[in-house]
């Protein structure tokens, strides 16, 4: 049997009819896919909000409207375990009752005494542990992770164990004894050393009378602003904790450095003590005021160790407001003065973090 081209051609055109209509229905058949697709179909634009709006609206509930609802206590008649949402008169009588309380001036001494000492020894000892790491010294990597190791502990922890270590019965003070510093003391006509430690009231460095020359209202408080020993003792075990983290942000600030400057200092003939304190810790001040205000913001809003350490202290000497928030809240039941409290801690922190996050957008 003999094939013709031209017959082959002509049957293929017989059929192309019957072979197109299937292809044409597979068409319709992808241009409705394609419909029924863009239904669905949602821009990068129009998909980010609507991903963000679950995060977005529990953060206004649990953030945004509760900030506004502890305004509203604080400014309300509920100080008492029956509810009163109503104003009281006149408006803010609730912080006029708070600033004139004796105990919520020890609170502000307090925390800004605080803040000072922890921030001052956190930061220098991060920063001396992380130039000492980065040195290279032998066990270098031992001893960093022993210097971060009581970061990972709660304040709880740190708070129960520096309780014993401060005990003025059975803490530090045994070791004056043991250590015959005592007996060198009393040899040399002078008393023996036995401090008081958490339990003295006593305040150092005074400054009521200098500052009342220059301001005649701090001759009328009833605390003296100064530095409460009781307090030192609760800062040494805060820089105990947190100087770790400080080092570890030093480290990483070390580790950005490129080491051609340090090569460039040395050829210029700069010795290692002014390669450093010229060169690289000025390069490291944007790691110094995140550590300050990452620290700062911790240290005002402190609660956990002071409470399982000292408490409110011995005449207030100890207490900050968060220990004050919670006495008034759940103790005292004067929910109209934990909540102006809390707002104040609030505008406390804002100082602190609202500059450096307004400072970092517009550098953005």
């Amino acid at each position: 049997m003999k094939f013709v081209a031209g017959d082959s051609a002509s049957q293929g055109s017989h059929l192309s009819p019957a072979a197109a209509a299937p292809a044409t229905t597979l068409s319709h058949q992808a241009s409705r896919g394609q419909v029924k697709k863009s239904r669905f179909h949602f821009s990068d634009q129009s998909l980010a909000p609507l991903l963000l709006a679950p995060a977005m609206t529990l953060i206004m509930i649990f953030v945004y409207v509760f900030i506004a609802v502890t305004v509203w206590v604080s400014l309300s008649r509920w100080g008492t375990l029956r509810v009163n949402l109503d104003l009281r008169e006149p408006f803010g009588a609730t912080y006029a009752q708070m600033f004139s309380m004796p105990r919520w001036h020890a609170n502000l001494r307090n925390v800004v005494v605080f803040t000072t000492l922890f921030l001052s020894l956190s930061i220098s000892m991060g920063l001396l542990l992380a130039l000492c790491l980065d040195r290279r010294l032998i066990g270098h990597t031992l001893f960093r992770n022993v210097f971060l190791f009581p970061y990972a502990l709660s304040f709880i922890v740190t708070g129960i164990v520096w309780r014993w270590i401060f005990n003025p019965e059975t803490g530090i003070n045994i070791l004056l004894d043991v250590l015959g510093i005592n007996k060198l003391m009393v040899a040399m006509g002078g008393p023996a050393l036995h401090p008081g430690w958490t339990t003295d009231p006593s305040v150092i460095f005074s400054l009521n009378s200098w500052l009342g020359a220059i301001f005649p209202a701090v001759k009328g408080l009833s605390i003296q602003l100064g530095i409460p020993v009781a307090m030192i003792p609760v800062v040494i075990a805060a820089a105990w904790q947190l100087t770790g983290f400080a080092m570890s942000m030093y480290i990483a600030g070390l580790a950005a450095i490129p080491h051609d400057l340090r090569e460039a200092a040395r050829i210029d003939g700069a010795s290692e003590i002014q390669t450093y304190t010229k060169v690289i810790i000025p390069l490291l001040r944007p790691v110094t005021v995140s550590t300050a205000i990452i620290l700062g913001h911790v240290s005002l809003k402190i609660f956990d160790l002071i409470f399982a350490m000292t408490g409110v202290g011995p005449g207030f000497a100890t207490d900050v407001p968060g220990i004050f928030v919670f006495d008034q809240t759940f103790k005292a039941t004067r929910y109209n003065l934990g909540a102006a409290a809390s707002v104040i801690m609030l505008l406390l922190v804002s100082i602190i973090i609202v500059p450096y996050l307004w400072s970092s957008l517009r550098k953005r």
